[in-house]
């Protein structure tokens, strides 16, 4: 059976925690919580959340293990929330395990009053 690109987003939102971004603001009050950003460095440049380690989607396999250790609380953000659930989904299946994904991405964060770093 071929899958469409959004039919895989649709499985691994059907795999993981979302949360908005209400919920994540509050979230990220408390301590050992921490944002990973997988958008490219160009999205990055533009504005992120203050604090938010950044290791872009392509790079996300290879690089996670070095940057968080897998019983850390982490929210996963993009643009949108697409790549975020792909991302979330990933780092599940690699063993971590208190992840969610940033319904709406880096968009709900500011429309929801999140706040920027440049």
């Amino acid at each position: 059976m071929t899958k469409s690109g959004n039919d895989l987003v649709a499985e691994a939102k059907a795999r993981i925690k979302e949360i908005d971004a209400a919920n994540a603001i509050m979230e990220r009050q408390k301590p050992g919580t921490f944002f990973l950003d997988v958008r490219e460095a160009n999205e990055w440049n533009l504005g992120h959340v203050p604090g938010a380690i950044h290791v872009p989607r392509g790079q996300l396999e290879g690089k996670i293990e070095g940057v968080l250790d897998r019983d850390k609380n982490i929210v996963v953000y993009c643009a949108g929330g697409s790549r975020s659930a792909l991302a979330a989904d990933t780092l599940q299946q690699m063993g971590y395990q208190h992840v969610t994904s940033l319904k709406g991405g880096f968009r709900g964060w500011a429309e929801g009053g999140g706040e920027i770093e440049d």
